[in-house]
């Protein structure tokens, strides 16, 4: 009996080292799926790979809307700064041409490493979609690099570690709210040493969150890490102790421009979460079915994640829902587009992005052990946000393209006294 137990022990004990190695292979070879269509060199040239390069790009194409359009506005934001002088935050207006009464609002870089993309998106639109548009009762406000720092450093928080859609709030009781599941899983997210690649903790962190998943359950995890936390200065996902520079300054720039329209709809353009290759459509969720048949009308044939799926999270603090706030007198819609990259809907691929977020953040606090680790962890975590692979640029801008043109076209015929 005894050598009956012993073998079955083995066994075991054989199929979980088989399990932890097969993990540990899959966890550290990942790579997403690809994006296999052909690149268009029309999308490509929308890209550039600096901070100051995309500002550039987008204000000569902003210049070249004056030529069509009355009263276009073209200014930038300075943001105030310990390390850098130069960072603004820039924008075009073009007010409507006859009649006020919509207002699209274009965002990009609150998550500072994402403005790459938002940004050849936005210049797409100048370059593009702006003329195709009637503006008679249209106007549009496009608003690059809302976190230039982050944009700037490839990093998704501001200087000071403030994560932009975790900060913007018009009640400051948010900055005193705890988190208490992010609590739990504090020593896991923030570990206090410097980055090193081999060793146990992140060699094997699949390892570690499988076990938390198991635990709490998958959704209880990305909930409680994706949330927002405003204890841990130095943690990721840190929203912040009070409103950031940027989110001030916008405040009232965005309600001067929106004063005079009855309707004001804001797109944020985002990277990272989702099926890579994939647009993925976030509204914020909505209790108001007036509203929630508008952005179904606008979107139509398109698939509109309204966060009643199992992976789903919510967020304290986003920039978007602040921007109907500071305007409560207006009709106001929102959308969130999500260029996927890492195939985050499934647990291998979320558990990634959560590693390359947690080292990358490690990294900036506490240092790396080798020059070789700090240049890994930089290019995983770009990669994340702002994919080589031309293919995958190419078909964000594709998809950006057409869904722009629907959106907006649909935009401009919703009724606002519906």
């Amino acid at each position: 009996m005894k050598t009956f137990f012993k073998v079955v022990l083995n066994g075991l004990l054989f199929i979980i080292a088989g399990v932890i190695v097969f993990t540990t292979y899959q966890f550290n070879t990942y790579t997403p799926h690809a994006v296999t269509q052909i690149a268009n060199p029309t999308d490509l040239k929308y890209f550039q790979e600096s901070y100051v390069d995309c500002r550039r790009h987008f204000i000569d194409e902003a210049d070249k809307i004056k030529e069509t359009y009355k009263e276009v506005q073209i200014s930038a934001l300075k943001i105030e700064s310990l390390v850098d002088p130069d960072l603004t935050i820039d924008y075009c207006y073009i007010p409507a041409q006859k009649s006020f009464k919509r207002l699209l609002i274009l965002t990009s870089g609150v998550h500072g490493i994402e403005g790459y993309v938002g940004s050849a998106v936005q210049q797409m639109f100048l370059s593009e979609q702006v003329k195709e548009n009637s503006l008679d009762e249209l106007g549009v406000l496009i608003i690059h690099a809302i976190n230039p720092y982050g944009f700037k450093y490839q990093r998704r928080v501001t200087e000071n570690n403030v994560d932009l859609n975790r900060n913007s709030s018009t009640d400051n009781s948010l900055f005193k709210s705890v988190n208490k599941g992010y609590n739990d899983l504090n020593a896991f997210l923030n570990q206090k040493q410097k980055v090193s690649l081999t060793s146990f903790g992140h060699f094997f962190f699949q390892i570690t969150a499988i076990q938390k998943i198991i635990r709490h359950s998958m959704g209880t995890l990305r909930q409680a890490v994706l949330q927002g936390q405003y204890q841990y200065e130095k943690g990721i996902y840190f929203g912040g102790k009070a409103l950031e520079p940027s989110v001030k300054i916008l405040t009232p720039l965005i309600q001067q421009i929106a004063e005079p329209y009855d309707m004001v709809f804001n797109i944020d353009l985002h990277t990272g979460y989702g099926e890579n290759g994939t647009l993925h459509l976030f509204p914020n969720p909505i209790k108001d079915e007036k509203k929630k048949a508008m952005i179904e009308t606008i979107f139509s044939g398109n698939s509109i994640d309204w966060g009643d799926k199992e992976d789903f999270y919510t967020v304290t603090g986003d920039f978007s829902t602040y921007l109907g706030d500071i305007i409560p007198e207006k009709l106001f819609l929102n959308m969130a587009f999500e260029f996927g990259t890492l195939d985050t809907q499934t647990t291998l691929g979320a558990i990634k992005a959560l590693h390359n977020v947690v080292i990358e953040n490690q990294g900036v606090q506490y240092g790396y052990r080798s020059e070789k680790d700090e240049k890994e962890v930089k290019s995983r975590y770009l990669a994340g946000y702002y994919p080589s692979s031309e293919a995958w640029r190419s078909k964000a801008v594709e998809d950006a393209r057409q869904t722009l043109l629907q959106a907006i076209k649909k935009y401009r015929e919703t009724n606002i006294r519906e």
